[in-house]
């Protein structure tokens, strides 16, 4: 049987913005969010990753209906990018975001 390393979890903004401060080479923290999520490795038994997700930076998109990642740093971890990639969009669809 194959056990997920990998795990999907909330993060508050505040946790979010320490992982970007401390794993992000230029952007700095973010003001304003509509979710953020984590990744937790379970071997390690750590955060490895964290994803703010909000408003879309486009003036023209309908700011209500449209999200976009705003950050997302991981620790290096393999495949934690595409983990929060798809579990950000997998959230937006079922919170009723296009």
């Amino acid at each position: 049987m194959l056990i997920m390393a990998l795990k999907i979890i909330h993060l508050e903004l505040k946790d979010a913005n320490e992982l970007i401060s401390k794993w992000h080479r230029h952007h700095k923290p973010v003001i304003g969010h509509r979710f953020s999520i984590g990744v937790y490795d379970n071997k390690i038994g750590k955060i490895v990753g964290a994803a703010t997700i909000g408003r879309s930076v486009a003036r023209m998109t309908d700011q209500i209906n449209t999200v976009e990642v705003t950050r997302l740093v991981t620790d290096g971890t393999k495949n934690a990018c595409s983990f929060l990639y798809a579990a950000a969009a997998r959230a937006s669809r079922e919170l009723g975001y296009l």
